[in-house]
């Protein structure tokens, strides 16, 4: 990336931080949390921020971190090193609780930001899209009906992405019905994870 295109890249980071567009729908107001540079080679896409990651605006500083991280094999330093790793979640700021968990990720950001961010993360090698939103944006019509038949058809998405089922604790029954995943996703995902990484 040419220093121009960096350039934009910083001022496009600045903008997103200082976004107040959904405000008035945010119960703890607005904390825009990402983290990505010009050259990062994974980018790592979850859902929104919860209320762990709004009251220290760490992405990913939570339990569900915690386990995202055993899954591709990964010490905090480096997981949070964002000259290698991007992370952009759908959402920027805690959305408030739904019906079972967290709300969906405000539209604002996908709308607004998403289409201009991405592009200029030219340097990335792998996507893992985390969860039905993430999937629904980055695969588009290459998902399949259902998460876990996405997350299943793995192997369809190389070399550029990798779809993930949420780490969240809460999903505990699912990996609990999903036995493969572990057995066979997980290794191949941190496979995947070290060659995108690899030549830094």
């Amino acid at each position: 990336m040419n220093a121009s295109a960096e350039s934009s890249l910083d001022g496009l980071l600045k903008d997103i931080r200082a976004c107040r567009l959904c405000e008035a729908h945010l119960p703890l107001g607005p904390r825009p949390v990402l983290r990505a540079s010009a050259t990062a080679r994974l980018l790592i896409v979850g859902q929104a921020p919860g209320t762990k990651v709004h009251a220290t605006g760490i992405p990913w500083n939570d339990a569900s971190g915690e386990r995202l991280r055993d899954w591709v094999a990964m010490d905090r330093e480096t997981f949070y090193d964002e000259r290698r790793i991007a992370i952009v979640p759908m959402g920027f700021c805690y959305p408030g609780k739904g019906a079972s968990g967290d709300a969906p990720p405000r539209p604002e950001c996908r709308a607004t930001w998403h289409p201009r961010l991405v592009p200029l993360l030219t340097n990335v090698r792998l996507i893992l899209p985390i969860g039905h939103y993430a999937q629904a944006y980055f695969l588009g019509a290459k998902r399949k009906t259902t998460l876990t038949e996405t997350v299943r058809a793995w192997r369809d998405y190389a070399p550029d992405s990798f779809p993930l089922p949420h780490p969240s604790p809460r999903n505990v029954g699912w990996r609990q019905a999903n036995p493969w995943f572990e057995r066979d996703a997980v290794p191949a995902l941190q496979e995947r994870v070290r060659e995108a990484l690899a030549g830094d």
